[in-house]
C-alpha cells in the first residue's frame, strides 16, 4: 500500500527528482516557457508557483528559501525583481500548461508549460547572446 506518499516517483531518486526539479524551474524562470513531458511538466506546476508567491512576498527570507531551492542568485533576482511583480495582483494561476503531442524517440506525452504573462523576448534570449558571445570571442581571436 502506497498511503501517504504523494507525487509521481518519475523512476528517479529522490536527490535526483529534487535535482531535476530545480533545474526545470531554473530553465522555466530563465526562459519563460520549456518543452518537457507531460508528468514532468504536472509536477513543476506547484514548485515554481511557490517560488513566484516566494518573489511576491519579496523580504529577504522569501529570497533566501528562493535560492535554497533554485541554487542560482541571478535566477532568484530576476525571479523577484521581473516576474513576481508582473503577477502582483494575480492570486495563484501563474502557469500554463499546453500539450505538444508525443516525442519520436519513445512516445513519451510531451507539453510546453510557460508563464501565463510571459515575455516572449526572453525564450532563447540567454542562449543567443552566449552564442554572440563565443563569436565576437572567436572573431578576436583570429584576428
Amino acid at each position: 500500500m502506497r498511503h501517504g506518499f504523494a507525487g509521481r516517483r518519475l523512476g528517479r531518486s529522490v536527490s535526483h527528482r529534487k535535482s531535476m526539479f530545480a533545474n526545470l524551474a531554473a530553465s522555466l524562470i530563465e526562459h519563460e516557457q520549456i518543452l518537457t513531458t507531460l508528468p514532468k511538466a504536472k509536477d513543476l506546476r506547484p514548485i515554481v508557483e511557490k517560488l513566484v508567491t516566494l518573489g511576491k512576498r519579496g523580504d529577504l527570507h522569501a529570497r533566501r528559501q528562493a535560492i535554497a531551492s533554485i541554487g542560482s542568485e541571478p535566477l532568484v533576482k530576476r525571479l523577484f525583481d521581473t516576474i513576481a511583480p508582473r503577477y502582483a495582483d494575480r492570486h495563484g494561476g501563474y502557469l500554463r500548461i499546453m500539450k505538444a503531442g508525443f516525442r519520436k524517440g519513445d512516445n513519451a506525452a510531451m507539453a510546453v508549460i510557460e508563464f501565463v504573462d510571459r515575455d516572449t523576448s526572453a525564450k532563447g534570449a540567454a542562449d543567443r547572446a552566449r552564442a554572440d558571445a563565443e563569436d565576437a570571442d572567436a572573431e578576436t581571436a583570429a584576428a
